[in-house]
């Protein structure tokens, strides 16, 4: 009897994931497509310093696209990305160098993204105020912590540490996928398991006793600890922190969230989806730059991928619920 119902569990996860990497496989097939290209075009790419400088330019993207797709994926979603990422990189450019060290300066980073998260999910979940108006009121917020901890760019890190994140050694890397290892672990916890039963039918998710709101506030606490972490490894990269260098991220992170099939109104797409989606951006934006697109070509390119990336699952269904 045991294994008849371990059997049909077994059926239902395999059917539940199939239908959550729906697509993903058209979506592996043009990021290796795009990643061809790039090495064609820049040979460079495959020895370890060529690997390790791409992985370091794609980390920050990467993590943000999660800290995205978290929050579309219960529902939700942030215009306080980009300003968060600021204000992690001024936090940790203004308390590595101090008395509290590298150590010091990754706590106060990681404590002000999971505090600032917390809050804004708290403010959107418990207040019933549309997440796009309470995380845009926080982007301006929260920007202008950054401009008053730090007006201008400046501070510094720590050499050893900066050579140790944006060196010649592939630890960019490493960190994507420890972060898509701990993602997997999360998923395993209770609040995790109920990630997608709060986006996909929170109505119903709580009637089974589904504990929707820890779950969506939870995620706005991992979002902001994301977007901070990207601040602090950016700020690892330059050397120093500037209060307005995560502002391109928040359109971004939306962008490759949508590249990797994460769906606006929650409960569909995977994180490895938002990781490949964030890759596919990445690989573009190296690969126009090489063939010599000027700026504005390549934000009407990259644009006009998105509209077709959003656009061509829904003329799919479309197209296949005709008689």
């Amino acid at each position: 009897m045991s294994s008849m119902i371990r059997t049909g569990d077994d059926r239902l996860y395999w059917r539940v994931q199939g239908e959550r990497n729906r697509g993903l496989m058209g979506l592996f097939a043009v990021v290796a497509a795009f990643l061809a290209l790039y090495a064609y075009l820049f040979p460079g790419l495959l020895s370890v310093a060529g690997v390790s400088k791409f992985a370091q330019s794609w980390l920050p993207l990467a993590l943000v696209a999660m800290a995205q797709a978290i929050l579309m994926l219960t529902g939700g979603i942030s215009l306080a990305i980009g300003a968060t990422v600021s204000l992690g990189a001024v936090i940790a450019a203004t308390t590595m160098s101090g008395y509290f060290g590298v150590a010091g300066g990754i706590v106060a980073v990681s404590a002000s993204g999971l505090v600032i998260g917390a809050l804004c999910g708290v403010i959107a979940i418990r207040l019933r105020l549309p997440a796009i108006i309470v995380t845009l009121a926080a982007s301006f917020i929260i920007g202008g912590l950054a401009l008053l901890i730090l007006p201008r760019p400046g501070g510094a890190i720590p050499g050893w540490f900066s050579d140790l994140l944006a060196g010649n050694t592939p630890a960019a890397l490493v960190l994507v996928f420890l972060v898509a290892l701990l993602w997997k672990l999360y998923l395993a916890t209770p609040l995790g398991l109920s990630l997608y039963a709060a986006g996909e039918n929170p109505v119903g998710a709580y009637r089974a006793g589904v504990p929707v709101d820890a779950a969506r506030i939870a995620a706005y606490a991992i979002s902001g600890l994301l977007s901070t972490l990207a601040g602090l490894f950016i700020a690892a990269q330059t050397g120093s922190g500037d209060p307005v260098i995560g502002q391109a991220f928040t359109l971004n992170s939306i962008a490759a969230a949508v590249l990797g099939g994460v769906g606006f109104l929650g409960g569909r797409g995977t994180m490895r989806g938002a990781i490949a989606g964030s890759l596919l951006l990445s690989v573009m934006i190296n690969v126009m730059f090489f063939l010599g697109f000027p700026p504005v070509a390549q934000y009407v390119a990259q644009g006009l991928i998105i509209i077709g990336a959003v656009a061509l699952p829904q003329l799919t269904a479309r197209f296949r619920r005709r008689p």
